[in-house]
């Protein structure tokens, strides 16, 4: 099947000219281009386009699982009848393995890894190995250790009406990691009914049922697992393993026993170096793994020793989402100014976790390889690609040779804001009236300082001496009070809000035209070039959007950020101007706050509001029926995509599960 882009309207302002400028650079086998799209452009919609006429599968990277999950449910209304996929690691999710010394405090690998991710993980590269029309959706995870894409298909199972027999399926679905379930039937599970076999693929809405005569298949189709009713009939279909992890070493004895020497050697080496604990815990684990791997051909962990059975050698790097891609695929990194600095940093955290294990006896060295790409070996995979931002850095400009296509306009006709530059002397006065003059319009005010103290005592300042409605925002602010203060700012139940860091990049607040930037000539990370035009475009929205810089000294960022969103402001009002478009705020409604969309998801007898320490008076079962009905929040929260505040529940559950143990 085809890319078919379904969409109510068409390209507009930079849209064709960046469509088919793109387009017409991979034909001319230019294959690094950047996209420099202003906020409010629709980059993803010229994206979208983009892919319709290349027809190639693609991969689509962000920094942000919030901003992958608003991605892909765009990429899911463009294409509604293609596979869109979306893909992030359980590991954003879940805590990985780890072990910190300092508090002798040891983190297993979640056994029970949450089944919708896992889901959406099989999903995407079920798709990739059966189809072209598929594009995915990722963070970062996408260059971490998968297994290979060849043993994923060779395990695959391909039934077929006429041919497959009753007792080969059944055999073989063991083998692929189905489990026998009649009970609690699921994904991931197959049942036996008389001469019906059920099984439900991991990746798949509906189960597939298989009816035989005389051991011979006769029926294939999907059916709806309430009402038993068909939904889809099939002459063959093709089930893929219910696990990623597959090879047909697992149970090789040769291999089992080259692990087995590596062990002794680890062992011994750990007892020469005054280690005797840490070589007797790893001597148990290993052999306990691998006493499962022979007997069930799986572990708890098993990625760990996939260097031996994908016969790679040390250092070597592994098969990753992108290897399901194959050698002909198109490759957007979106705000790549963020996304191309998080790969290039995931190798060194990764080994630095694995180092530790391996140190204190909880991992085999082989632990190293189980690891995401380095950078060199991401670069040497990637063939075709966009980098999206509105601020690239100078390695993706140099990557794609400067070829840099432009997207300015925005179809609200809403310029660049304007940009004051004033003195610090009586900055807070100045600042008070101009937050004064926005609110009596109804309009809201972000205000960026240096230091979270300085946004605290600000917050204080206004709240006292003036009639404002103020909050701060900072990284101590937990995710689902950070998300509560934005919704409240919307809402306008305070007018000014007041930050550091946390105000730029996937912002959607309409309602702010004003962006006052305090210290903004102290030169560094966050009064960067390329930090102050973010900052500068959260007021992209408002048609009065305004940015006003206290600084003394006109620094190069000060500068380079001030020209070149003032050169975007006239592109805008020029094209405004010939277009006779007259600019239009933005509107878009306004989400219920987390706090809302909680309570309902909360077993209403069961109160969450209480102290950890207070948690270990109650009694075991009340425990237990908190620890579950927060399983059950956490869970909402990850079937929304929300998978930041899933995390914030994710991380309180470990606290109270160690004192429920």
């Amino acid at each position: 099947m085809e890319f078919k882009l379904v969409s109510n309207f068409s390209p507009s302002g930079d849209q064709p000219n960046a469509i088919s400028n793109l387009t017409a650079n991979f034909a001319k086998g230019t294959n690094f281009q950047v996209l420099l799209g202003v906020t409010g452009s629709g980059k993803t919609y010229t994206v979208a386009n983009l892919i319709e006429k290349l027809q190639l599968p693609t991969l689509i990277i962000s920094h942000n699982k919030t901003l992958a999950g608003q991605l892909y449910s765009e990429f899911k209304e463009f294409f509604p009848n293609n596979a869109v996929e979306y893909f992030v690691s359980y590991y954003d999710y879940y805590q990985p393995e780890s072990y910190i010394p300092s508090t002798d405090t040891y983190i297993e690998k979640e056994a029970d890894i949450n089944k919708l991710i896992e889901s959406l993980r099989l999903k995407a590269t079920a798709s990739l190995m059966s189809r072209k029309d598929v594009i995915v959706v990722s963070s970062v995870s996408c260059i971490y250790n998968l297994g290979s894409p060849l043993e994923f298909t060779t395990y695959s199972l391909n039934v077929k009406r006429g041919i497959s027999t009753h007792k080969e399926i059944l055999e073989r679905l063991v083998e692929i990691f189905y489990q026998n379930s009649k009970i609690d039937f699921e994904k991931g599970n197959f049942r036996q009914i008389g001469s019906v076999i059920d099984i439900w693929p991991a990746y798949t809405e509906y189960p597939i049922r298989l009816e035989f005569s005389e051991e011979i298949l006769q029926k294939i189709y999907l059916f709806n697992p309430i009402t038993g009713e068909e939904t889809e009939s099939f002459n063959n279909f093709v089930i893929f393993p219910a696990k990623h992890y597959v090879s047909p070493n697992l149970q090789n004895e040769e291999i089992l026993n080259q692990i087995r020497q590596d062990l002794t050697s680890q062992v011994q080496h750990l007892k020469s170096s005054g280690k005797p604990l840490e070589a007797y815990r790893l001597e148990q684990k290993t052999n306990n793994d691998l006493e499962m791997i022979k007997e069930i051909g799986y572990c708890n962990g098993i990625e760990n020793y996939s260097r031996y059975f994908d016969k790679r050698n040390p250092g070597e790097p592994p098969f990753t989402l992108i290897d399901f891609f194959g050698k002909e695929f198109l490759l957007i990194i979106d705000e790549s100014h963020m996304t191309i600095p998080q790969i290039g940093g995931m190798y060194n955290g990764d080994r630095s976790r694995k180092e530790t294990l391996i140190n204190y006896g909880f991992r085999l060295p082989s632990a190293l390889d189980n690891r995401p790409l380095n950078f060199a070996e991401f670069e040497s995979k990637i063939k075709k690609v966009i980098f999206t931002s509105a601020t690239p850095n100078t390695w993706e400009i140099a990557k794609s040779n400067n070829t840099v296509i432009e997207q300015l306009v925005r179809p609200t006709g809403i310029p660049e804001p304007e940009i004051l530059i004033k003195p610090t002397n009586n900055q807070i006065p100045d600042l008070i009236e101009r937050i004064k003059e926005r609110v009596s319009k109804n309009e809201r005010v972000l205000v960026t300082t240096l230091t979270k103290k300085i946004s605290e005592e600000l917050s204080d300042y206004l709240q006292n001496k003036t009639d404002i409605k103020t909050a701060y925002l900072h990284s101590d602010i937990e995710t689902l009070e950070r998300t509560e203060i934005l919704t409240k700012l919307r809402k306008g139940e305070f007018s000014v809000l007041i930050g550091v860091n946390l105000l730029r990049e996937g912002l959607d607040l309409p309602e702010v035209s004003l962006v006052a930037i305090l210290d903004a000539d102290k030169e560094g990370f966050l009064r960067s070039k390329t930090a102050l035009i973010q900052t500068m475009g959260r007021t992209a929205r408002h048609v009065n959007g305004q940015v006003v810089l206290y600084a003394d000294t006109i620094t190069k960022s000060i500068q380079g950020a001030k020209e070149e969103v003032d050169r975007r402001r006239k592109y805008q009002l020029e094209y405004n101007k010939k277009m006779g478009i007259t600019p239009r705020s933005v509107k878009s409604n306004i989400k219920p706050l987390i706090i809302e969309r909680e309570i309902k998801t909360t077993d209403e007898n069961i109160d969450s509001n209480f102290e950890d320490f207070e948690f270990r008076t109650f009694a075991k079962a009340k425990q237990n029926k908190i620890i579950k009905n927060l399983e059950k929040i956490m869970k909402n929260y990850a079937e929304n995509l929300q998978f930041e505040e899933a995390c914030v529940i994710r991380d309180r559950l470990l606290n109270l599960k160690k004192i429920y143990k």
